[in-house]
């Protein structure tokens, strides 16, 4: 059982329609219920939905935030993307940032070191993604990834008190496994290590579900859960919370 302030951020990624809505009623209920007076409920849904849910949201306490970003702080000639300040007007207070799944399209540190400037300047919060390959791991490599990834992502940012980090181990996303209890210790402490005057909440990603809940929650210096697939069945979702906090 946790005492903790926790953060539950569902990654709807490229699902969802109008129609979704309706699944929110029993997470706004649950939202709504003393059972979880010390979490806090944040969603990203597709670009589409964000004002359907900031709608859906307005009589509770559950937060919006965006996918991505350009990073252009401007408006500008970029068809297809949207930037910060497009989020933040759009109602957004949360953006997710170098989530491994754009990293694979090409988003490399630079890249989204200029994101995570733009977000901060439209008063946005950054879940900045974290995260090595297995190769990686095989090599022994995770904590020299994790640390080139830090210093490169958060480069010539001085003010860090609207940055969660979210660990995301990209060999765990989407296949079910998680690291040992004890490895994922290590790295959350290894992560926060690198960071001397404010030490950022640290979130874990990666196959997150009401199964392996019991076993994450243990590991008391995770800060909370970035959730995939999961997120999008209420029951799950609702579940996950639940058992964080039993």
């Amino acid at each position: 059982m946790t005492n903790k302030y926790m953060y539950f951020i569902a990654n709807w990624k490229m699902y969802g329609d109008i129609k979704s809505l309706n699944t929110l009623n029993k997470v706004i209920k649950f939202s709504k219920s003393n059972k979880i007076n010390k979490g806090r409920l944040i969603y990203c849904p597709p670009y589409t939905l964000i004002n359907s849910f900031l709608e859906k949201f307005k009589n509770c306490q559950i937060d919006i935030g965006g996918q991505n970003c350009h990073e252009s702080e401007n408006y500008g000639p970029y068809t297809g993307f949207i930037n910060s300040r497009m989020l933040k007007k759009a109602g957004a207070n949360y953006v997710i940032i170098g989530h491994s799944e754009n990293r694979e399209k090409g988003e490399d540190d630079k890249l989204i070191n200029l994101k995570i400037k733009s977000a901060l300047k439209a008063k946005l919060k950054v879940i900045f993604c974290i995260g090595e390959t297995l190769n990686e791991k095989r090599k022994n490599k995770t904590q020299s990834i994790l640390s080139k990834q830090i210093k490169a992502g958060l480069n010539q940012i001085k003010n860090k008190s609207h940055i969660f980090i979210a660990y995301e181990p990209i060999w765990a996303i989407g296949t079910g496994i998680i690291p040992k209890s004890e490895e994922l210790l290590s790295t959350i402490s290894f992560i926060k290590s690198k960071f001397k005057d404010r030490i950022p909440k640290v979130l874990y990603g990666g196959s997150v579900n009401p199964k392996n809940i019991k076993d994450l929650k243990e590991i008391n210096n995770i800060d909370g859960f970035l959730i995939g697939g999961a997120s999008q069945n209420p029951n799950k979702f609702i579940d996950i919370v639940k058992k964080t906090y039993s």
